[in-house]
């Protein structure tokens, strides 16, 4: 079990007794205002117990719980391709209101993605973000995670047709070595 300790957050699996913490932190119009339309509206106690068993799903270490004050207030997760494409993945983050603001998201970005790399297989992680999302795009920024593409008129969210921003970073790119970010251990 992968647990990645650090100064404002944990990242650490998600757990069976996670969906009411998902439902109260994740029921938010901000939230979803930048996220795709497959994320809950609204994220209800029965909503959260189905996203969590997609993320209980998934492949080992690949989609983590963000936890400050010993609850999951936040997720952090990557989408492994294939094929031709199997040493990239995408990263996917969102972080309860309440905690917006904190450095919580840069922090775990960085140490997720120092993690990821030395987890999986991969030369490549990428993100696409709305390009209203100033603060997300700012996250990746901060992590050397270099614009590559603005996609026009990509997006249809809420009626609103929007940009979208591709991000990319390459393993041998880190701005930094995986020592200095996080404490991964295994329990």
């Amino acid at each position: 079990m992968t647990v990645i300790a650090l100064r404002r957050c944990t990242l650490r699996p998600w757990r069976a007794d996670d969906a009411p913490a998902m439902a109260r932190h994740f029921d938010s119009a901000a939230i979803r205002r930048n996220l795709r339309d497959e994320f809950p509206n609204p994220y209800t106690l029965d909503a959260a117990r189905d996203r969590l068993a997609i993320k209980l799903a998934r492949p080992a270490g690949s989609d983590l719980a963000i936890e400050v004050d010993g609850e999951a207030v936040g997720s952090i997760g990557l989408t492994l391709q294939g094929d031709v494409y199997r040493h990239t993945a995408s990263i996917t983050y969102y972080l309860g209101e309440t905690y917006w603001g904190r450095g919580i998201v840069t922090e775990a970005v960085g140490a997720f993605t120092v993690y990821a790399f030395a987890t999986f297989d991969l030369n490549r992680i990428e993100a696409r973000v709305f390009a209203r999302n100033v603060a997300s795009a700012r996250v990746l920024e901060r992590n050397g995670f270099a614009l590559e593409g603005r996609f026009r008129e990509q997006i249809v969210k809420d009626g609103e047709v929007l940009d979208g921003l591709l991000y990319g970073l390459l393993a041998r790119d880190l701005p930094y070595p995986s020592t200095d970010t996080s404490t991964p251990t295994t329990a």
